[in-house]
């Protein structure tokens, strides 16, 4: 399904057009909402192909009339059952995205030892919910890199990145990444570039605490910074390659002392202003320096720590 619903108010007997596949439109309302009542945005069609054994076929929902949450008369709704859309409940929703964010703090902050087995059953009694929820949140840390699968054994926490291939990441990462930003600065739209800037004026506020919890929303706009501008490039496979890389997970889990973050952001903010004043060079350069910068602070943490 779409986005959500804009206002579903229409005339009153103007017969609503059959949306198209996959979209939310406006439907036709007995009547217009009279003054004191309120526009809730619930009513809505859409429509959605599918299919059906053999048989292709629409989806068609229509809520005709608010359930209460305005003045309007008691709902009516119509389903075609034969594919009707299933839609999640967002106290599900949010206890999936709970367990998830729970269980990666633990793998983020090295609270379980790398190497070690993960008990679906003991990891759902622990958070208190059913084994469901704590499956598909460690195939999501799969997708990270976070936890390891292995046939007969289930889920392990992943090594942490050795030095070797902490160097050889970093390697990578300046074949690729200064080629990225120096396109960019030619190839971005103006979204890339707002996409960029808020991305690093979101990393602006000061991080307190060296947790995962506490640095979380720093390192997702950091992920989000760099994805942008490889996105921006116009090259998908320099974006799909660093994608696969998951350096800012493996970077993280590694090493994170609040006061980096200052010095991140000041590094920063300087591609970006590269890349806003059609740099290509400029936007390169800043792009290096910082990935050079960022490979002696955890070369010296790795020594420090190992």
């Amino acid at each position: 399904m779409a986005g959500a619903a804009s206002a579903c108010v229409v005339p009153p007997n103007t017969a609503a057009a059959a949306p198209a596949a996959g979209t939310l439109s406006r439907i036709d309302r007995r009547r217009t909402p009279s003054a004191g009542e309120s526009d809730c945005g619930i009513g809505m069609a859409f429509r959605s192909a599918g299919r059906r054994g053999n048989r292709k076929s629409d989806t068609i929902l229509e809520i005709r009339s608010c359930a209460g949450c305005c003045q309007w008369p008691g709902g009516e709704a119509t389903v075609d059952q034969t594919q009707a859309p299933r839609l999640q409940p967002a106290a599900r929703l949010m206890l999936r995205e709970s367990v998830y964010e729970s269980l990666k703090r633990l793998l983020m902050d090295n609270a379980l030892e790398p190497g070690s087995r993960l008990s679906i059953d003991g990891l759902a009694r622990e958070l208190e919910v059913s084994q469901t929820p704590v499956r598909e949140a460690l195939f999501r840390c799969e997708a990270e890199g976070l936890v390891v699968r292995r046939p007969n054994a289930g889920y392990l926490v992943a090594p942490l990145i050795t030095r070797d291939a902490l160097l050889d990441l970093y390697d990578l990462r300046l074949l690729l990444e200064p080629t990225a930003a120096a396109r960019a600065a030619t190839n971005a739209t103006d979204r890339d570039r707002r996409d960029i800037k808020d991305a690093v004026r979101a990393m602006g506020p000061a991080v307190h605490g060296d947790s995962y919890q506490a640095y979380r929303e720093f390192a997702e706009e950091d992920a989000k910074l760099h994805t942008t501008i490889a996105t921006a490039a116009g090259n998908p496979l320099i974006a799909e390659t660093l994608d696969r890389l998951r350096a800012h997970v493996h970077s993280y889990r590694l090493y994170f002392r609040h006061g980096i973050a200052e010095v991140t952001t000041t590094e920063h903010q300087a591609i970006s202003d590269r890349i806003q004043a059609h740099d290509p060079p400029g936007a390169e350069q800043a792009m290096r320096a910082h990935l050079e910068n960022s490979r002696t602070r955890l070369l010296a943490a790795y020594d420090e720590t190992f």
